[in-house]
């Protein structure tokens, strides 16, 4: 992702609270409000124009991360209508300074934020299948370079909604800077994150806690089921394998699932030179 000049207007002084986002050469313009502050966010005059929008919370049920994703010709009333959705937290909207966003622009970024959302999901959507819009070669040009800024911005409003768990190659193959956790031959491929630990799809964890697990590190033994639940692990011939990428808080309770009780990640993940994560990090 390129270099951006980013300039970042806290209405109340405060990240939390309402604010706003512009990039240099660019003539889209981002606002961002908690639910707390959502009349003063109607209020503003860039809600009258069109744009897109995300309203990002919680499931009430399960507790996962969980996202809205539309487009309006005139935000503000189209936000309006949606009160009655208790789960979100944050509305973020992208509009136009010069407001020439038409009803197939932000029908055709709306039907791209919610396939890159699908596509990364970090989060569960509220939506149904979206199915865009069909532009001008030029237009879809210019609209892909306003998707681009989404991107940037999104992280910087709060967001990780478009913040892909790891960037590598779909084709992945282990090289030197990726590490590898062992146990009783079984094989955990990941790497270190700007927010945790990732380990890869296709990874191996040991099927049976071991028995202090339930005792000693009852964390793991939930978080194990959990991604059992979620579908990140599945039974496989003596094992559980990974079936896509998942992102963990620590490389310890990364280590801790592929282990099946506690484990210390800083030992237990090492490179391709056998390395441990602490040495390399010293």
């Amino acid at each position: 992702m390129p270099s951006a000049t980013i300039k970042l207007f806290l209405t109340q002084g405060d990240s939390k609270r309402l604010c706003t986002a512009e990039m240099s050469n660019w003539s889209g313009k981002a606002l961002g409000a908690p639910r707390t502050e959502f009349d003063e966010f109607l209020s503003r005059d860039e809600l009258t124009q069109s744009g897109v929008y995300i309203l990002t919370g919680f499931n009430p049920t399960s507790g996962a991360p969980l996202a809205y994703i539309g487009e309006a010709e005139v935000l503000k009333e189209r936000l309006k209508a949606h009160k009655n959705k208790e789960f979100w937290v944050q509305a973020i909207v992208f509009t136009s300074k010069d407001e020439n966003l038409t009803k197939s622009h932000i029908r055709y970024l709306e039907g791209r934020l919610i396939a890159e959302a699908k596509s990364i999901a970090r989060f569960e959507l509220d939506n149904g299948q979206a199915s865009g819009s069909r532009l001008p070669e030029s237009d879809r040009e210019d609209m892909e370079i306003f998707l681009s800024k989404i991107k940037q911005l999104l992280p910087v409003l709060g967001s990780e909604l478009l913040t892909p768990i790891v960037t590598r190659d779909s084709d992945f193959t282990v090289k030197a800077d990726k590490l590898v956790c062992l146990i009783k031959g079984l094989e955990a491929f990941g790497e270190q994150t700007a927010t945790g630990f990732v380990i890869f799809k296709g990874s191996r964890a040991i099927l049976e806690e071991r028995p202090s697990a339930a005792t000693q590190h009852p964390f793991v033994v939930t978080l194990r089921q959990k991604l059992i639940a979620d579908g990140n692990l599945i039974h496989d011939t003596g094992s559980y394998l990974f079936t896509k990428d998942t992102e963990f808080t620590s490389p310890s309770s990364a280590a801790a699932v592929v282990h099946g009780g506690g484990a210390n990640g800083l030992t237990a993940w090492r490179d391709s030179q056998g390395k441990t994560l602490k040495s390399l990090e010293s």
